[in-house]
Protein backbone atom coordinates (compact mmCIF):
# COMPACT_ATOMS: atom_id res chain seq x y z
CA UNK A 1 0.00 0.00 0.00
CA UNK A 2 1.21 3.53 -0.67
CA UNK A 3 2.94 5.36 2.17
CA UNK A 4 0.23 8.05 2.17
CA UNK A 5 -2.19 5.55 3.69
CA UNK A 6 -2.60 6.19 7.38
CA UNK A 7 -4.39 4.37 10.19
CA UNK A 8 -7.75 5.98 9.36
CA UNK A 9 -7.44 4.86 5.72
CA UNK A 10 -6.59 1.34 6.86
CA UNK A 11 -9.65 1.21 9.11
CA UNK A 12 -11.80 2.53 6.26
CA UNK A 13 -10.40 -0.16 3.96
CA UNK A 14 -11.19 -2.89 6.49
CA UNK A 15 -14.80 -1.68 6.73
CA UNK A 16 -15.31 -1.17 2.99
CA UNK A 17 -13.98 -4.67 2.24
CA UNK A 18 -16.75 -6.13 4.39
CA UNK A 19 -19.52 -3.98 2.88
CA UNK A 20 -18.87 -1.34 0.23
CA UNK A 21 -22.43 -0.03 0.63
CA UNK A 22 -22.12 0.93 4.29
CA UNK A 23 -23.06 4.59 4.74
CA UNK A 24 -20.40 7.21 5.34
CA UNK A 25 -22.04 7.97 8.67
CA UNK A 26 -21.81 4.35 9.84
CA UNK A 27 -18.23 4.10 8.60
CA UNK A 28 -17.32 7.40 10.27
CA UNK A 29 -18.57 6.08 13.59
CA UNK A 30 -16.56 2.87 13.14
CA UNK A 31 -13.28 4.60 12.26
CA UNK A 32 -13.48 7.78 14.35
CA UNK A 33 -13.83 10.44 11.64
CA UNK A 34 -16.60 12.66 10.33
CA UNK A 35 -18.76 11.40 7.47
CA UNK A 36 -17.36 14.07 5.12
CA UNK A 37 -13.78 13.07 5.99
CA UNK A 38 -14.63 9.43 5.26
CA UNK A 39 -16.16 10.43 1.89
CA UNK A 40 -13.05 12.45 0.93
CA UNK A 41 -10.77 9.58 1.89
CA UNK A 42 -12.88 7.04 -0.01
CA UNK A 43 -12.81 9.26 -3.10
CA UNK A 44 -8.99 9.48 -2.87
CA UNK A 45 -8.61 5.74 -2.24
CA UNK A 46 -10.73 5.03 -5.33
CA UNK A 47 -8.92 7.54 -7.56
CA UNK A 48 -5.53 6.21 -6.38
CA UNK A 49 -6.75 2.69 -7.27
CA UNK A 50 -6.16 1.45 -3.72
CA UNK A 51 -9.81 0.38 -4.03
CA UNK A 52 -9.51 -1.40 -7.37
CA UNK A 53 -13.17 -2.41 -7.78
CA UNK A 54 -16.44 -2.68 -5.93
CA UNK A 55 -18.27 -5.84 -6.96
CA UNK A 56 -21.13 -8.10 -5.90
CA UNK A 57 -20.00 -11.33 -4.26
CA UNK A 58 -22.52 -14.00 -5.16
CA UNK A 59 -23.67 -16.78 -2.89
CA UNK A 60 -22.30 -19.92 -4.54
CA UNK A 61 -25.24 -22.01 -3.34
CA UNK A 62 -27.62 -19.67 -5.20
CA UNK A 63 -25.61 -19.61 -8.45
CA UNK A 64 -26.34 -23.24 -9.31
CA UNK A 65 -24.34 -26.41 -8.86
CA UNK A 66 -20.63 -25.79 -9.10
CA UNK A 67 -17.48 -27.73 -8.29
CA UNK A 68 -14.11 -26.25 -7.40
CA UNK A 69 -10.92 -27.71 -8.82
CA UNK A 70 -7.32 -26.92 -7.95
CA UNK A 71 -5.14 -27.67 -10.96
CA UNK A 72 -1.36 -27.73 -10.95
CA UNK A 73 -0.08 -27.10 -14.47
CA UNK A 74 3.38 -28.32 -15.40
CA UNK A 75 5.02 -26.76 -18.44
CA UNK A 76 7.55 -28.68 -20.50
CA UNK A 77 11.04 -27.72 -19.30
CA UNK A 78 13.01 -25.15 -21.29
CA UNK A 79 9.77 -23.78 -22.66
CA UNK A 80 9.15 -20.88 -20.29
CA UNK A 81 8.86 -18.46 -23.20
CA UNK A 82 5.38 -20.00 -23.60
CA UNK A 83 4.25 -18.55 -20.25
CA UNK A 84 3.00 -15.22 -21.66
CA UNK A 85 0.76 -17.10 -24.12
CA UNK A 86 -0.59 -19.29 -21.31
CA UNK A 87 -1.18 -16.25 -19.07
CA UNK A 88 -3.12 -14.53 -21.85
CA UNK A 89 -5.27 -17.62 -22.44
CA UNK A 90 -5.95 -18.03 -18.70
CA UNK A 91 -7.04 -14.39 -18.46
CA UNK A 92 -9.74 -15.01 -21.06
CA UNK A 93 -11.34 -17.98 -19.24
CA UNK A 94 -14.25 -17.19 -16.91
CA UNK A 95 -14.05 -20.65 -15.33
CA UNK A 96 -10.51 -19.94 -14.12
CA UNK A 97 -11.01 -17.85 -11.01
CA UNK A 98 -7.40 -17.54 -9.85
CA UNK A 99 -4.00 -18.32 -11.32
CA UNK A 100 -0.61 -18.33 -9.59
CA UNK A 101 2.86 -18.73 -11.08
CA UNK A 102 4.59 -20.73 -8.35
CA UNK A 103 7.73 -22.56 -7.31
CA UNK A 104 7.77 -26.32 -6.76
CA UNK A 105 6.81 -29.35 -8.82
CA UNK A 106 4.23 -27.46 -10.90
CA UNK A 107 4.58 -24.09 -12.59
CA UNK A 108 1.08 -22.65 -12.38
CA UNK A 109 -1.73 -23.29 -9.87
CA UNK A 110 -5.26 -22.66 -11.09
CA UNK A 111 -8.51 -22.40 -9.16
CA UNK A 112 -11.24 -23.47 -11.56
CA UNK A 113 -15.02 -23.48 -11.15
CA UNK A 114 -17.07 -25.84 -13.29
CA UNK A 115 -20.51 -27.42 -13.18
CA UNK A 116 -19.14 -30.94 -13.20
CA UNK A 117 -16.13 -33.10 -14.08
CA UNK A 118 -16.98 -33.04 -17.79
CA UNK A 119 -17.01 -29.23 -17.81
CA UNK A 120 -13.67 -29.12 -16.02
CA UNK A 121 -12.24 -31.68 -18.46
CA UNK A 122 -13.40 -29.45 -21.32
CA UNK A 123 -11.46 -26.51 -19.82
CA UNK A 124 -8.34 -28.71 -19.60
CA UNK A 125 -8.70 -29.97 -23.17
CA UNK A 126 -9.04 -26.40 -24.49
CA UNK A 127 -6.07 -25.28 -22.39
CA UNK A 128 -3.84 -28.02 -23.82
CA UNK A 129 -5.08 -27.38 -27.37
CA UNK A 130 -4.18 -23.68 -27.08
CA UNK A 131 -1.01 -24.31 -25.09
CA UNK A 132 0.70 -27.50 -26.33
CA UNK A 133 3.72 -26.76 -24.11
CA UNK A 134 1.69 -28.05 -21.12
CA UNK A 135 3.21 -31.31 -20.01
CA UNK A 136 0.81 -32.34 -17.26
CA UNK A 137 -2.16 -31.13 -15.23
CA UNK A 138 -2.47 -32.46 -11.67
CA UNK A 139 -5.96 -31.94 -10.32
CA UNK A 140 -7.47 -31.87 -6.84
CA UNK A 141 -11.24 -31.76 -6.45
CA UNK A 142 -12.38 -29.59 -3.55
CA UNK A 143 -14.71 -31.61 -1.32
CA UNK A 144 -15.66 -28.78 1.00
CA UNK A 145 -14.66 -25.12 1.21
CA UNK A 146 -13.37 -24.52 4.73
CA UNK A 147 -12.74 -20.82 4.16
CA UNK A 148 -13.08 -18.56 1.16
CA UNK A 149 -11.69 -15.11 1.85
CA UNK A 150 -11.88 -12.02 -0.24
CA UNK A 151 -10.72 -9.44 2.28
CA UNK A 152 -7.06 -8.48 2.54
CA UNK A 153 -5.59 -8.68 6.04
CA UNK A 154 -5.00 -4.98 6.67
CA UNK A 155 -3.02 -4.04 9.76
CA UNK A 156 -4.88 -1.16 11.41
CA UNK A 157 -2.35 -0.73 14.21
CA UNK A 158 -0.04 1.35 12.01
Amino acid sequence: MPDAIDGFDRRILRVVQQDCHVTAETMAEAVGLSASAVQRRLKRLRSDKVIAAEVAVLDRSQAGPMMTFIAGVEIARDNYDALPKLRLWIGQQDAIQQAYYVTGPVDVILIVLAQDMDSFDSVCVRMIEHNPQIRRINTNVVLNIVKLGLCLPIDTSA
